[in-house]
């Protein structure tokens, strides 16, 4: 019990540094690949302490509301993971996150923000999908949906679900709303809405979105890493591996429409379960 609650400080604690770091490699990186130099890796962590000291401003006390049950359901879902928790548990606190996200920017009569929103919505019908189908392939290799069931394995699960690691990954595209599937919000200035379902958060309030969004990439990793298990070493390789297609995608395709998300998302995840489904029983 002691040793859980030491496991979750530290979680609280490093996850969004960690998190804040990822994004500054991202961003340079990004900016390598499109022959730019790019801001320093710890730009994201200036970004957000200088948001903290701006005074908080809300188009009404709902956005604030949703913007502090938002990060809180990202951190208590990176807590849940890295105790060993119960994986459908993870998967409905950082849904209810997420629903309080789109109901903020719907709160706003911004035409962006509630565009932004709706299209969030559209993007969690994506993803979620594609999240459960994943985690009931993890639950027919270990027997439970405990994440701690994973690391009892004898060989890293990749082996017997390598084409759910290919769903999980068109699932992290969506979440982290990388390019094709930038459609509700973007860093990047190539779309009509930009900041999309972020628009009207400001200051603090923006700040607390932005740690949120670090302790979901941390989530999203963590669940790749939970596909080779029996090493650290081939965890962080694994990670690595992943974040970086991740990037190299984001920068080599163009936003696509959310119909064609939707689609794809559905023919990809059910054509990919069914396949290693099949082959998983035929062992």
């Amino acid at each position: 019990m002691i040793a859980k609650i030491i496991i979750a400080i530290l979680a609280l604690v490093l996850a969004p540094i960690a998190g804040a770091l990822i994004s500054g490699v991202d961003r340079r990186v990004t900016a390598w690949l499109q022959s730019r130099y790019g801001p320093p890796i710890l730009q994201p962590l200036y970004d957000v302490f200088k948001l903290l000291g701006k005074e908080p401003m809300v188009t009404n006390t709902w956005q604030a509301l949703c913007a502090y049950v938002y990060v809180v359901g990202a951190a208590l879902s990176v807590v849940l993971l890295f105790t060993g928790s119960d994986l459908l548990l993870i998967f409905f606190v950082l849904t209810v996150g997420a629903v309080f996200l789109v109901m903020g920017a719907l709160a706003s009569p911004s035409p962006y923000s509630q565009v932004g929103g709706q299209r969030e919505l559209l993007q969690m019908l994506a993803y979620e999908p594609l999240l459960i189908l994943v985690f009931a392939a993890i639950a027919m290799v270990t027997g439970s949906f405990k994440v701690s069931a994973v690391f009892e394995l004898k060989h890293p699960m990749l082996y017997d679900i390598p084409l759910m690691f290919i769903v999980l990954g068109y699932a992290l595209t969506i979440k982290l709303r990388k390019s094709p599937f930038d459609i509700s919000a973007c860093h990047h200035a190539h779309q009509e809405l930009v900041r999309g379902v972020y628009t009207e958060y400001s200051g603090p309030y923006l700040a607390m979105i932005e740690i949120a969004h670090w302790y979901e990439v941390i989530l999203v990793l963590g669940l790749c890493a939970l596909f080779w298990s029996t090493s650290v070493v081939g965890m962080v390789v694994l990670v690595a591996l992943t974040y970086l297609a991740e990037i190299i995608v984001d920068n080599v395709t163009a936003r696509l429409t959310w119909r064609w998300m939707l689609r794809s998302a559905v023919g990809v995840g059910v054509i990919l379960t069914i396949v290693n489904m099949l082959w998983l029983y035929a062992q």
